[in-house]
């Protein structure tokens, strides 16, 4: 067997491996073999990769690789070490952006090796043309990819503002790129030249920063699937440039769960899939946060404790305020200590609950918080009028009553229905709008009080002030 035949059989196996890690990770109880199956899948196409290249480059060219493996794996052992759960979404972003880099460079080099060299590169008549259009959209799909991600990661960690980006005629702006991108591509592959590759790089770089620039912070989840599709269609982009299957059918797979994802999340925040695609959703309707909604009530631990020793059952929602303050640990502390008294505790997840899709179920599973008691939406929304108490720990956007204003920028959005419930506790550090920049009427109805300070803390004192309440009877928890 050759090298060649034994480095392709390897990538048949790290596809196999990488489908079978996406089954696994579809679902809570398979989520560590998923897993498991990618991390194989990987190691075996990098070492089918090394293998087949050290075979045809120098030893300076073999040591430069060995340098580049070993930083790449050393700064991201660094990083997984060091991310918070709450740092993982913009750390997703800058990941993509690496990818989109990448595509780049491999765009350029395929420029550089086959065009610049067409005497060596074997390549003539139509073949050659349909070379020139896989690097003119690799690049273009790359460059959108780098600059959209740079600026999530920026949006994510609020380095910049997450409010969206109004320039005049932005539709117009993103039309227009487009067009010009088509247009440059037709004459690229007609006449290819180094000027028209710098026009199109320049070109989606910019397209790339005003598509995400202009998408505000409430539908950032939705951007970060969509960036994540990008990425693995310019890892397929560059799969033809680079004649390496692996690479389509990688960049494929991760570009059509990404791409179907995104769909699906639209779907719960009722946005269009195609204004996701054109960076122009989420700023359509004006703000209603001048509106007066009147003044709130403040609850202290010992009161929302007095509730749950009253309550038989708890309904618990988790969002990213949960997860900013590390409270998993406690609210499943408390969720124990219920159930060991009997009360039928159950999770409602909102789709976008966090900052990306599943955050709330790894930040509830790694509390040990059994999984058939966690619920999607849809499964538990009716359940809220029939429920005493309910506790909102840090949420805004998916427990927001405002999404059936047609005024508000998240009109539409399907939200728990929290305030359905007889008494509605809110925890909050303070009365600041959610990421969406959207003030909550819930926070002011006459059912709803305010448990300010450290969510992590709050729950706490009230597990402690339960010890001395008694046995609780009937609850419901929103955590989002």
């Amino acid at each position: 067997m050759t090298a060649t035949t034994a480095a392709q059989a390897a990538y048949i196996v790290a596809a196999l491996l990488f489908i079978l890690s996406l089954a696994g990770l579809s679902r809570h109880e398979s989520s560590r073999s998923g897993v498991v199956f990618g991390i194989a899948g990987m190691a075996i196409a990098l070492a089918a990769t090394i293998a087949l290249a050290t075979r045809s480059i120098s030893t300076a060219g073999g040591a430069l690789l060995a340098l580049a493996v070993v930083i790449g794996g050393g700064i991201g052992l660094w990083r997984a070490r060091v991310v918070k759960m709450t740092g993982m979404p913009e750390l997703i972003a800058i990941l993509h952006s690496f990818v989109g880099l990448a595509a780049v460079l491999v765009g350029w080099n395929g420029y550089l090796e086959v065009e610049a060299h067409p005497a060596t590169a074997e390549m003539t008549g139509s073949l050659l043309r349909i070379h020139h259009g896989e690097v003119f959209v690799g690049i273009f799909i790359g460059a959108v990819t780098f600059t959209g991600s740079i600026v999530a990661n920026l949006k994510l960690s609020a380095r910049i503002s997450s409010s969206p980006l109004m320039l005049p005629g932005k539709n117009l702006l993103n039309i227009g790129a487009l067009v010009a991108f088509g247009v440059l591509t037709v004459f690229f592959v007609i006449h290819p030249s180094l000027g028209l590759l710098i026009a199109v790089t320049a070109l989606a770089l910019a397209l790339g920063w005003h598509l995400v620039a202009s998408i505000g912070g409430g539908d950032m989840p939705v951007v970060v699937s969509m960036l994540n599709s990008y990425s693995g269609w310019a890892a397929a982009a560059s799969g033809f440039l680079l004649d390496n299957n692996l690479l389509i059918v990688t960049g494929a797979l991760v570009g059509s769960s990404g791409a179907y994802l995104s769909y699906i999340m639209c779907q719960a925040m009722n946005r269009s899939f195609i204004s996701v695609i054109a960076g122009g959703f989420g700023i359509e309707a004006p703000t209603t946060d001048d509106k007066d909604y009147g003044t709130h009530r403040e609850a202290t631990a010992e009161e929302v404790a007095g509730l749950l020793s009253e309550a038989s059952s708890v309904i618990i929602t988790p969002g990213y305020g949960m997860a900013v303050a590390q409270a998993q640990y406690p609210i499943a502390e408390l969720t124990r200590r219920l159930r060991d008294r009997g009360v039928n505790v159950r999770f409602g997840i909102h789709p976008v609950a966090g900052r990306l899709p599943g955050h709330m179920n790894v930040l509830l599973a790694e509390a040990n918080v059994p999984y058939d008691i966690v619920l999607e939406m849809d499964e538990i929304n009716e359940d809220f009028a029939d429920t005493s108490v309910v506790l909102v720990i840090g949420a805004n956007d998916t427990v927001n009553p405002a999404a059936a204003d047609p005024g508000s920028p998240i009109a539409g959005m399907p939200v728990l229905h929290v305030w359905d419930a007889a008494d509605v506790i809110v925890f909050k550090r303070s009365m600041a709008a959610g990421y969406a920049g959207v003030q909550n009427p819930l926070f002011f109805r006459d059912n709803t009080q305010m448990l300010f300070g450290d969510a992590k803390a709050r729950v706490e004192d009230i597990l402690r002030a339960l010890e001395r309440e008694g046995s609780p009877n009937r609850v419901a928890v929103a955590v989002g």
